[in-house]
């Protein structure tokens, strides 16, 4: 190991997850738009398992009772706004902190609960940090080889992570010789470089310019997807989260609100923070008139279980609705936001509920204008009794 520059202290984590001697391979499971594996899976198929595990600082309590699963090869995406307790989860599965209760397993071992918590160095995952957290005196081979150790294959092994991450010609030069973007392909190759059974990243991005930070995400995935790892991201950005997710686990106070795939977290949501908190959602008050359920821009059939009593309304999106312009039309534009190919318009309904429709950028309405509003054909809207979805 080189030795340590004078006045600098290597960051006690990233020593902590780096030097471990991980020797397991990995495989994508099926998915979509990606190849199936034809290995023979190991155990149930899930690399991470979490089980209720909770943690309290002080009078704080952080995380409430967390159930989270990642097949091997999957990627999980933890997303929910700052202080939701999506980080404190994180490094509870890296080892950095103990939950006081439930227990961690990783690829089909226990690593914490009953009362016995291994040390990161021993549970063969690797973490990519938000500010990246190089080593600024070592080299960018000296940094990914940090954590390999003395095992055999130690060349071969950073040329074959500095090839994926695209960084080759870079490999003599110093963190402060490279771009934002360069720098965390670095951290992601040097936590990458030992094989670990997990990968976990915390908001990696986030410290990047917008117009750097797209080409950096779509760059990572695609070298997560190649490196067959299993991942769990954490993020604030939905976005983000609905593109790199094969799950998308949602928090809110330190719980997990849903988890699914991004397609039904959209889709799907079960309660209104969900919906509001992914993409963009509003509400309608709604009545049960016999087998319909009515609104003020129309009805949908409804064979579903009753309704109960409570709040019933239902959720539209923008991509949801249309509007046409029309003199006696119940709607009035109140607003217009030009979206590039689209225009974002903000319409006022005769109860006072503002709902938002997204038209292509040809259909320009004035602010004022009077306008119907209805359901566009081949979507639906969702039922949800006091804050609760209803299936």
């Amino acid at each position: 190991m080189a030795g340590k520059h004078p006045g600098y202290r290597f960051p006690e984590e990233v020593a902590d997850v780096t030097i471990s001697g991980l020797i397991s391979k990995y495989r994508r499971r099926e998915h979509e738009h990606r190849s199936a594996s034809q290995d023979e899976p190991f155990g149930d198929g899930l690399a991470l398992v979490c089980r209720g595990i909770s943690k309290k600082f002080g009078d704080v309590q952080a995380v409430w009772d967390v159930d989270l699963e990642a097949p091997r090869g999957g990627i999980v995406a933890l997303l929910g706004p700052s202080g939701c307790g999506k980080t404190t989860v994180l490094r509870m599965i890296a080892g950095f902190e103990t939950p006081e209760t439930g227990e961690v397993l990783i690829g089909g071992r226990e690593v914490c609960g009953n009362g016995r918590a291994l040390g990161p160095e021993m549970r063969r995952v690797g973490m990519v940090f938000q500010e990246g957290a190089l080593f600024p005196h070592l080299t960018v081979e000296q940094n990914v080889a940090y954590g390999l150790g003395r095992r055999e294959d130690k060349e071969d092994r950073i040329a074959q992570v500095l090839g994926l991450v695209g960084l080759t010609e870079h490999r003599d030069r110093m963190p402060h010789q490279l771009s934002g973007g360069q720098q965390q392909r670095v951290a992601l190759a040097r936590a990458l470089a030992p094989e670990p059974e997990i990968l976990l990243l915390d908001e990696p991005f986030s410290n990047l310019d917008p117009s750097l930070r797209e080409q950096v995400r779509a760059d990572t995935l695609e070298i997560i997807r190649q490196s067959r790892v299993t991942a769990v991201f954490v993020t604030h950005d939905q976005d983000e989260a609905l593109l790199i997710g094969d799950t998308v686990a949602v928090m809110r106070d330190g719980r997990v609100e849903q988890a699914a795939s991004p397609e039904v977290i959209f889709h799907r949501p079960t309660s209104e923070f969900v919906a509001q908190f992914i993409g963009t959602a509003d509400f309608l008050s709604a009545e049960l008139d016999g087998e319909e359920l009515t609104t003020e821009i129309g009805a949908i059939a409804w064979e579903g279980p009753g309704l109960g009593t409570g709040d019933l309304k239902v959720m539209v999106r923008p991509d949801c609705l249309v509007c046409q312009p029309q003199e006696d039309g119940l709607g009035m534009v109140t607003a217009r936001e030009f979206r590039g190919g689209f225009n974002l318009y903000r319409i006022a309904l005769p109860s006072g509920t503002q709902v938002r429709c997204l038209l292509a950028h040809t259909q320009e309405y004035d602010v004022g204008s009077r306008v119907t509003v209805g359901l566009r054909p081949g979507h639906t809207m969702r039922p949800f009794v006091d804050g609760r979805a209803v299936e």
